[in-house]
């Protein structure tokens, strides 16, 4: 011991100064000034309202992506003091004093300061040059985008901080292959699931590189189940830990986002009305109030109200009131003239139905309670007129290929066969499930013609007061969520006797749905609300289509001082556009001849070059095809901050194709000597670029009217100049 003291201890560090003069300049660029301006700038607004939704823990629906991004956000805020007490409701209205702007745009900047030394990593690990990956950080950290949007609370560079991390991990983990199942090729692969998980929980379109690295992952897999140096145990141990990291933990952390999101928003808001009654009961207040202590056991003389499970075009219940329906409708076909049933998105006393035996006339629950169950025939009669639910064979107003449903005759009036339902529970354990409160999601199926009451979701006229239209459809598609009710609130009788005997009723099963419902229910609902609910996505001022965005012939004014012409613009810098996309397209020009020499067995590469520049090709090419592409099969408004992700893999292409060329087709000095030359002209030409646009891009400096005439370099540019 005393001999070790004695000597000197030593430690030694590999640091790369390139990559932490990199971290710096590209922290200077994000985060110079990141508090101005102190006002809402464009789509600020949208993520603002659900940062004061988390401080606050209410409940939110966001359709348009999973909840990490939102969590980032909010941990800003968080640490900054934000307590949620700003109206979000305009942009470039000013932050006042209590909204800790730095602290809600700091993780933003900070993924788009880090993407510039992440740039430069992943090309050195793709085996290129220092030269080459300091290219690609340089480009990274002038372009004009990147910038703008990096400096603001939204989510575009915290997604392509995410996929590139996904990217380099992956090529670390890969370069460690002579020393599989050491701390450091396990450390890395882990981190590429976690990396692609982070990324789909950023928004969906993370999936996009997920699948990427999957794919690559998987080629290099069926290589390494080819190579007969490994055993079977040693093949199948890689097979497993690939799986386990790249499928397993993927899954699990995604869940887990959603459980941290689940847990912190625990309140009722003014989003849960979207979701079903079973998730909004679990929420404190709200409906956990009404319902709370209600009969769960659905009998007969039980008075409820039928909500239907779809959920859209907007949550709805069944309804009706005294109107009848039109004797003539305006194309000219006839009606029953029978009294209006509906589905109606509001709260109302025409809401609720009272569930009859029809073999019994009375109206009130016995007792002790008869429930009902599944495949037990019922009628609805509705509170208010008394009248009987029923369908039949006359053609609905606006689905003329479903029959119409109205109320018909007085419950006193015996006219069963039309308004005979059979109850299924869809949902249901056994064939002798009860109907619940809530938990139930049950089908009402005509006896006398097979329809099942259904919610058509279109618009009655005037007529039928805008209210959405019930059907009876003869045609069963499947289980659809349209043709499923649940009974939301629930009594079991009318008068002050009723109500004083319902105490005795209730025990001993009582509606508790927040011990009900578990997290993986909640998860599975929210999850699919999240796939299948579409947005209003309506035209917008700035929207665009994804051939504007190669072109660069969009831009979004973000905000416009109040006072003076500063303003700042989401406009990328037109140098590294153009020229990352002549790049993208000379790689598939040099693959293909390439290959057909390959194929004539004529070797232009080495195995290592060529193998070093399909995996760039695959990595940054097929990263910018993956994250472009799908966007011309969306359904959906879309902007240029959509292309970002993708600009950023063709950013970390571009270097790579000019090294080659560089390399392999300058063949003498003079032609290389030319050609450096003009890579050093086309770099200059893309700072000096930046430099132009840099006051659209801070928005921290007044341009006179002629300076912003003179940067409208494209008429479809749209730049604002103020009329004095």
């Amino acid at each position: 011991m005393l001999e070790f003291l004695q000597r000197p201890v030593v430690v030694t560090a590999d640091v790369n100064l390139s990559v932490v003069a990199l971290t710096v300049v590209g922290l200077l660029s994000r985060l110079w000034r990141l508090t101005y301006p102190r006002a809402v700038v464009f789509d600020e607004v949208y993520y603002g309202q659900y940062i004061s939704l988390y401080m606050k823990r209410v409940f939110f629906f966001d359709g348009s992506g999973p909840p990490l991004g939102h969590m980032l956000l909010a941990l800003g805020g968080y640490l900054g003091g934000f307590d949620g007490n700003f109206v979000w409701n305009r942009i470039g209205a000013e932050y006042s004093s209590n909204v800790p702007v730095r602290s809600l745009r700091l993780l933003p900047a900070l993924a788009g300061a880090l993407s510039v030394p992440m740039a430069y990593q992943i090309v050195w690990e793709l085996g290129f040059s220092h030269c080459a990956a300091l290219g690609a950080a340089l480009l990274m950290l002038i372009e004009n985008a990147l910038i703008t949007q990096a400096r603001l609370m939204l989510l575009e560079s915290v997604l392509i901080f995410f996929n590139l991390l996904a990217v380099l991990s992956y090529l670390k983990f890969n370069s460690r292959k002579h020393r599989p199942f050491s701390p450091s090729w396990w450390l890395w692969l882990t981190l590429t699931g976690v990396a692609c998980s982070c990324a789909v929980g950023i928004k969906y379109m993370g999936v996009f590189t997920y699948l990427l690295v999957l794919g690559v992952a998987a080629v290099h897999t069926w290589h390494l189940i080819g190579d007969r140096a490994l055993s079977n145990v040693r093949v199948l141990c890689h097979v497993l830990a690939r799986a386990v990291a790249l499928l397993v933990l993927p899954v699990v952390t995604y869940v887990l986002f959603f459980y941290v999101h689940l847990t912190l928003l625990y309140r009722s808001g003014p989003h849960d009305q979207i979701m079903s009654s079973a998730f909004q009961a679990s929420l404190e207040g709200g409906l956990a109030r009404i319902t709370q202590g209600q009969p769960l056991e659905v009998a007969y003389g039980s008075q409820v109200t039928l909500k239907s499970a779809s959920g859209r075009p907007v949550p709805c219940w069944l309804h009706s009131h005294q109107s009848t329906y039109p004797i003539m409708y305006d194309n000219g076909r006839g009606s029953s003239h029978q009294q209006q049933v509906t589905c109606y998105p509001f709260k109302d006393v025409n809401n609720w139905w009272i569930v009859k035996d029809p073999g019994r006339h009375q109206l009130e629950v016995s007792n002790p309670p008869r429930p009902v169950r599944h495949g037990d025939v019922v009628q609805l009669v509705h509170g208010m007129t008394t009248r009987l639910l029923n369908t039949h064979d006359v053609a609905a107003p606006l689905s003329p290929h479903a029959q119409e449903v109205s109320c018909y005759v007085d419950y006193n009036i015996s006219m069963p066969a039309q308004s005979l339902w059979r109850l299924d529970v869809v949902n249901r354990e056994s064939d002798s499930e009860t109907w619940k409160t809530i938990l139930s999601e049950v089908r009402l199926v005509h006896v006398n013609t097979s329809a099942i009451l259904k919610l058509s979701g279109a618009h009655l006229p005037d007529w039928g007061f805008r209210q959405l239209e019930v059907v009876g459809e003869k045609l069963s598609r499947g289980l659809h969520e349209s043709t499923m009710w649940t009974v939301e609130e629930h009594r079991y009788g009318r008068s002050q006797e009723q109500k004083e005997r319902e105490l005795e009723l209730h025990s001993p099963a009582q509606t508790d749905v927040s011990r009900n419902l578990s997290f993986l229910a909640r998860f599975s609902e929210l999850q699919w609300r999240m796939l299948t609910v579409r947005s209003d996505d309506s035209e917008h001022k700035y929207s665009s289509t994804p051939l504007d965005w190669v072109t660069l012939d969009t831009s979004i004014a973000y905000w416009l001082h109040p006072r003076t012409s500063a303003q700042i613009h989401l406009l990328g810098n037109v140098v590294i556009w153009a020229s990352a996309g002549f790049a993208t397209a000379l790689y598939a020009l040099l693959s293909c001849w390439y290959l057909l020499r390959r194929r004539r067995n004529i070797r232009d590469l080495p195995e290592d070059s060529w193998l070093r520049w399909v995996l760039a090709g695959a990595l940054c090419a097929g990263g910018w095809a993956a994250n472009y592409l799908p966007f011309f099969l969306m359904e959906k408004t879309l902007f240029l901050y959509h292309y970002l992700p993708a600009l950023a893999f063709q950013i970390l292409l571009l270097p790579v194709v000019v090294q080659q060329v560089g390399e392999h087709l300058c063949r003498s000095k003079l032609q290389r000597n030319l050609f450096g030359a003009l890579v050093v002209a086309w770099y200059s030409a893309a700072c000096r670029v930046f430099a132009v646009l840099r006051p659209l891009t801070y928005g921290d400096t007044p341009l006179s009217p002629s300076e912003l005439q003179a940067l409208r370099w494209k008429e479809s540019w749209d730049i604002l100049i103020r009329k004095h």
